[in-house]
């Protein structure tokens, strides 16, 4: 079994999500109590997809992120660099475009989407100023970008309760349910490690995202970012 160190080597990173792909949407069910649904519910509703816009869901996985967006009727493109994900993705939806890219080197034309969006996997790749620079160069003007990833808790002592839970209470439970429970250290890690809200806003302006904002949810165990592509 691979478990991927933090400074995050693509090969390394993507044979531990293969790893992990048959169980994976159970495993983050369980180790969120449940709380990955409403997440993915408030992505949905800040990408705001609308029918014929053509969406960007990188680091989709298994395309459970994507479902929400093509139910409205728009056109959304899952990806993912984890070739495992994308097979157990494949059976589960057939209908949807699933295409294999690294955020860094994305496999589009300049101006392509109407919004690109990314949850719980920005903290996965490499180069992170790179993957912000790219998901710009694939939105079309007036376009938009929604990042959903882990971010710092904004009350002292829940943070402190948190970051407990995740390198104490983390590895067990996912070797309860977990093929591979080391790789959940690793994202325990790679979560520990992360910029906090304001840093990654930042990082979104040096890309060339304008209008940036965020929202935390579930106290900020979660950061919504938000980025405008001007026309």
């Amino acid at each position: 079994m691979t478990r991927a160190s933090l400074n995050k080597q693509p090969h390394e990173v993507a044979s531990m999500f293969d790893d992990v792909a048959e169980r994976y949407d159970l495993t983050n069910d369980v180790l969120s109590l449940g709380q990955d649904r409403v997440w993915r519910k408030e992505v949905a509703r800040a990408v705001d997809a609308r029918p014929a816009q053509k969406i960007l869901d990188l680091a989709a996985g298994t395309a459970t992120s994507s479902l929400p967006f093509a139910r409205t009727g728009a056109y959304v493109v899952p990806c993912d660099f984890s070739l495992g994900m994308l097979q157990v993705g494949k059976r589960k939806h057939t209908w949807l475009p699933f295409t294999a890219g690294d955020a860094t080197r994305l496999p589009f034309k300049d101006d392509t989407f109407d919004a690109v969006t990314i949850s719980f996997g920005l903290r996965n790749v490499q180069d992170t100023d790179s993957a912000l620079r790219e998901m710009y160069r694939v939105t079309r003007p007036g376009g938009r970008v929604v990042i959903c990833e882990f971010s710092h808790p904004t009350w002292a002592p829940f943070r402190t309760v948190y970051t407990e839970y995740l390198m104490r209470a983390l590895p067990p439970v996912a070797r309860a349910v977990s093929s591979n429970p080391d790789a959940y250290v690793y994202l325990a890690e790679s979560i520990r490690a992360w910029p906090d809200q304001p840093a990654l806003a930042e990082r979104l302006q040096k890309a060339g995202w304008s209008k940036v904002a965020w929202r935390n949810l579930t106290g900020g165990i979660v950061a919504l970012h938000r980025g405008v592509k001007e026309s």
